[in-house]
């Protein structure tokens, strides 16, 4: 099956989530003899921190300048593709939809990772300029990261006629456990991007904690964190960690941390790529609570809840940490893998038959 797919970036997990979901999913379909092509605008945020230049096997990456000398190759891209797949935040998105909806693709899609994102800026009455001025009752299929709630209002605000969940994933050929690696040595980790709705959380769960027991190193990486914003003096910040080194930062500490944006677990079943990768690697997580999160991994078992710091560093003192994180693994990779997911949207897209 062919599938092209216009996206916000494969090609650079700088700054966003979507990076490591599509490479989970398309070594997956790759696997399956199923060939994506990516078309990515070439911007320069992300250029100047491109860890991908090719896809595997059957796919082909195609990094554009401008939407006006690809269009051409997009249209065409999308007549003999079996799916075409437009994604939220993509640059050129309401363009790329027109294409899509005008195409011979057999099934067009929206997918949309940033689903209570874009709900909360249509409440605000914003434009959501990835999305077709007329809604998504066009697509044959809408897919949403998130699950829920979420899925009903797509249908009622945006017309979308069939929507179904496609959650994050995990590539076990990635993420699994390995040796500690000195540099990111600590008590306890934080990978995320910056973003202020879920700073509080990850004040109370990450940076709280740290305040509280000066003399451990608690270690935290992502970009675009404000840099008024203060950190104890205990933190060692990176602004970037390269996916690569991704399963060394987990394996480095006996706990990790994942927060919730707060758009999203306003909503629910929103889990994050980073809690799968952290999961994949045998490594405890420790996350805030969002409704549906125990649809994913077992509470107090899989993976373990806090809302204020007593709780958080109530979690850190736990004897059988090693033990939850055997069984987070476990899920993740029988539930959470790239290569589940990809089945799925292969099934959704009726490219099973």
């Amino acid at each position: 099956m062919k599938i092209v797919i216009f996206g916000l970036t494969v090609s650079s997990a700088w700054g966003n989530g979507h990076a490591t979901l599509w490479r989970s999913l398309i070594n997956a379909l790759d696997a399956d003899g199923h060939g994506v092509t990516f078309f990515e605008k070439d911007v320069g945020y992300y250029r100047s921190h491109r860890d991908l230049s090719q896809l595997p096997g059957h796919g082909a990456l195609r990094l554009y300048p401008t939407w006006a000398e690809i269009e051409r190759d997009a249209r065409k891209a999308a007549d003999s593709a079996d799916c075409a797949i437009v994604t939220s935040y993509c640059p050129d998105g309401r363009a790329a939809s027109g294409i899509v909806l005008e195409s011979r693709a057999r099934t067009k899609v929206f997918y949309d990772l940033d689903t209570p994102v874009t709900l909360k800026q249509l409440d605000a009455g914003q434009d959501v300029p990835y999305l077709p001025r007329g809604g998504l009752g066009g697509f044959d299929l809408v897919l949403s990261f998130t699950g829920g709630r979420a899925l009903e209002r797509l249908r009622t605000q945006l017309g979308a006629r069939r929507v179904a969940p496609l959650y994050g994933s995990v590539d076990p050929g990635t993420h699994r456990p390995v040796l500690p690696d000195p540099q990111w040595a600590a008590a306890c980790s934080y990978l995320g991007t910056w973003s202020a709705d879920r700073q509080h959380a990850l004040d109370m769960l990450f940076v709280e904690p740290a305040r509280r027991h000066p003399e451990k190193l608690f270690v935290a990486g992502g970009s675009l964190y404000p840099a008024e914003l203060a950190w104890p003096n205990n933190v060692a910040r990176y602004e970037h960690v390269p996916p690569p080194a991704h399963p060394q930062f987990y394996c480095s500490s006996p706990i990790t941390v994942s927060v919730t944006r707060g758009a999203m677990a306003e909503l629910g079943y929103c889990p994050s790529g980073r809690l799968f990768e952290a999961a994949a690697c045998g490594v405890p997580v420790l996350s805030d609570w969002f409704e549906g999160l125990d649809t994913f991994f077992v509470p107090g078992e899989e993976i373990l809840i806090a809302r204020e710091a007593d709780e958080a560093l109530a979690a850190h003192s736990r004897n059988d940490l090693q033990m939850l994180g055997l069984r987070a693994r476990k899920r993740a990779l029988a539930e959470h893998s790239g290569t589940r997911r990809a089945a799925e949207l292969v099934a959704l897209i009726g490219g099973d038959t």
